[in-house]
């Protein structure tokens, strides 16, 4: 009981407490980052190999949510429990070989419970082999342009080779988060999960700051002997969102403190100006052979600056970078960026930008009315 109101009493005084930018953290390896921007506000050995133990499955998620996105899954989809499924260690729902469960119960468990053997299952499902799944998750490293990072299994128990760093957790989790619905999941603290014998699981989020620390809604934790006590933590207050990484904690309490230092240094540092909200229109570009000559564009997500708490807020200029344009082309395509300039003339946003409707390509009837119209204004 007295550790518990030591352990709570910690969190009092960290709520309250204004960082300084020397802070100092525990943790083997950590680091901040603005998630929009992906700037850096704080980091400590940030490009140390460690293990990283059930942080890995930040990139089993994303692989997942990418597949559901797409469409080649949805959260109804049944998955059958293998032999290796039901077999894993570590970490665990208990599952049995030949269950079924639909993906979202399934993802459920993983973003709460970190369970081994869901995850597995969804490796399998996804990608028809763990085998396969791993090898897509180093591919998506490379993609990503991250050089610290190798993944050996799904789940994130010790193994040879099997390795990340605190900035590759935060890219990976940066990616994760484009994918909002993931938050569904990782933001709940407690929930049942209804088994297929009938009986019921009570899951537990393993990130206890969903629960106490306001505006944490995820996002992963690890344990493993080799890798100590890790979390990868996202928080939002005031459209600011960042992202924590601590590795090689030595307790629970530790790694909750030093993300509490980290997230409360940021949230005192930092605030966001919404520049832009994406969907607002930014203007005209001409459309190659559409049945539109000119369709509006706007932006794809919201275009955000960071700022010092105390940097007053500037005056924008819009400069649109766009590539021929040729139908036929659907909302949603990147089809160029805007670069946004300061009153000092710096760049600070590149963001992506889409047309506001879709343009089909153009037929015959359409040139031959087009061409009617301009004889007339000729005329």
């Amino acid at each position: 009981m007295k550790k518990l109101v030591l352990f709570f009493l910690s969190f009092f005084l960290l709520f309250y407490q204004v960082n300084a930018l020397e802070m100092e953290v525990d943790a083997k390896s950590a680091i901040l980052i603005d998630q929009n921007t992906g700037t850096i506000l704080y980091h400590k050995n940030e490009h140390e190999r460690l293990p990283m133990a059930s942080m890995t499955k930040i990139m089993s998620l994303l692989l997942i949510m990418e597949e559901l996105s797409k469409g080649n899954i949805n959260y109804d989809t049944k998955v059958e429990i293998s032999d290796e499924a039901s077999s894993m260690g570590g970490s665990q729902i208990f599952l049995k070989t030949g269950d079924v469960y639909k993906m979202g119960e399934l993802l459920k468990s993983i973003a709460m419970a970190s369970a081994n053997d869901a995850v597995v299952a969804l490796a399998e499902k996804t990608y028809g082999s763990k085998e396969e799944f791993i090898n897509k998750m180093n591919e998506k490293v490379e993609e990503l342009g991250l050089k610290n990072t190798h993944f050996m299994n799904v789940h994130g128990l010790d193994e040879e080779n099997h390795y990340s760093s605190a900035y590759d957790m935060a890219m990976i989790a940066r990616e994760l988060l484009k994918y909002e619905d993931i938050l569904k999941f990782t933001s709940v603290y407690e929930e049942y999960l209804q088994k297929s014998d009938g009986s019921k699981i009570w899951l537990v989020n393993t990130n206890k700051l969903v629960r106490f620390y306001p505006g944490v809604d995820g996002l992963k934790t690890g344990y493993t002997e080799q890798a100590g006590y890790c979390l990868t933590a996202t928080a939002k207050k005031n459209n600011l969102r960042l992202i924590s990484v601590t590795m090689g904690e030595e307790s629970i309490e530790k790694r909750s403190q030093d993300t509490v230092k980290l997230l409360n240094y940021g949230f005192n540092s930092y605030k966001v100006n919404l520049i832009k909200s994406k969907g607002e229109i930014l203007g005209k570009v001409k459309v190659n052979k559409g049945k539109k000559e000119y369709v509006d564009v706007m932006l794809v997500n919201d275009a955000i600056e960071l700022l010092k708490t105390n940097d007053k807020i500037s005056k924008y200029e819009f400069k649109l970078k766009i590539d021929t344009v040729k139908a036929p082309v659907k909302k949603g395509d990147i089809i160029g960026k805007v670069e946004i300039y300061n009153e000092q003339k710096e760049l600070i946003n590149t963001s992506d930008i889409t047309v506001m409707e879709n343009v089909l390509k153009a037929n015959f009837f359409d040139y031959f009315k087009r061409n009617i119209k301009q004889v007339f204004l000729l005329g």
